[in-house]
C-alpha cells in the first residue's frame, strides 16, 4: 500500500475550513482525518454532524472519521450519511466490538478499530482480520499538539507481527505527535497512514510539508 498522510482537521483554521479543505484537495494528502469527541470518553468536545456535512461539500478526499465517543452504535448511520468514508471507533467504548464492526460494514463504508496507549495491543487480535484499519493512538486521545510516546514503536511492531501472523489485510494508522522528524521511522516500522495535525496546518506551506512527510 502507498504511504498515506491524513491531516487532522482538529488543527485547521475553524474560521476558514473551506480554504483548508481546498488546500487538502490540492495536496498529496490522501485522506482528511476528523476527530469526533464527546466530552465523556475524552475531556474535550469537537465536531458534530453539521461540520462533517459542510467539510464533505468542499473536500474531495475521503473523510477518515475517528470516533472518540461512548455509545458509537447510536450514531453510525448518521456519520455514514454525513459523509464518513472510513469510520473508526475505540475498543474501550464498547462491550461487543464485533457488533460495531458489523454495523459499520452494513453502511457500506470502511471500518477501523483503535486503542489508547495504555491498552494492550493483544486485545486487537480477534479483530485485525475483520477490519480495514487499525489505529494506534501514539498519544492519549483528546487533544492535538501532544508529544509522541516513544514506546509506540514497540506497539506498532507488535501489531504488525499480529497482522502478518493472521494473514490480515488491514492498514496501520497512527495518530498523535506525528511530525517531519518521526514520519520516516514510522513508515519504516510498517505504518501505512500518518495522522498529522499541527505538524501540517501550523507550517508556512502545508502542501510542501505533506509532500516532505510522504517522502522522508
Amino acid at each position: 500500500m502507498n504511504r498515506i498522510i491524513s491531516p487532522s482537521l482538529l488543527s485547521a483554521d475553524f474560521g476558514n475550513l473551506k480554504a483548508d479543505c481546498e488546500m487538502i484537495n490540492a495536496s498529496e494528502a490522501a485522506w482528511l482525518h476528523i476527530d469526533v469527541m464527546d466530552g465523556s470518553f475524552v475531556p474535550n468536545i469537537s465536531f458534530g454532524f453539521p461540520i462533517i456535512e459542510a467539510v464533505k461539500k468542499h473536500c474531495t478526499k475521503p473523510l477518515d472519521v475517528h470516533l472518540m465517543i461512548v455509545h458509537p452504535e447510536k450514531y453510525i448511520k448518521r456519520f455514514a450519511k454525513a459523509g464518513a468514508e472510513i469510520l473508526t471507533f475505540h475498543y474501550e467504548t464498547v462491550d461487543n466490538p464485533m457488533e460495531i464492526i458489523e454495523m459499520i460494514k452494513a453502511e457500506g463504508i470502511k471500518v477501523g478499530i483503535t486503542i489508547n496507549p495504555d491498552v494492550p495491543v493483544n486485545v486487537l487480535e480477534p479483530f485485525v482480520d475483520k477490519v480495514d484499519l487499525v489505529l494506534l493512538m501514539t498519544v492519549f486521545a483528546g487533544y492535538g499538539g501532544q508529544k509522541f510516546i516513544e514506546e509506540s514503536y514497540n506497539r506498532i511492531d507488535e501489531l504488525r507481527e499480529m497482522i502478518v501472523r493472521k494473514n490480515a489485510h488491514c492498514v496501520i494508522e497512527v495518530d498523535g505527535g506525528v511530525n517531519l522528524q518521526n514520519a520516516s521511522k514510522l513508515f519504516e516500522h510498517g505504518v501505512n497512514v500518518l495522522v498529522a495535525g499541527s505538524a501540517v496546518f501550523n507550517t508556512a506551506n502545508p502542501i510542501e510539508t505533506i509532500k516532505d512527510m510522504l517522502n522522508r
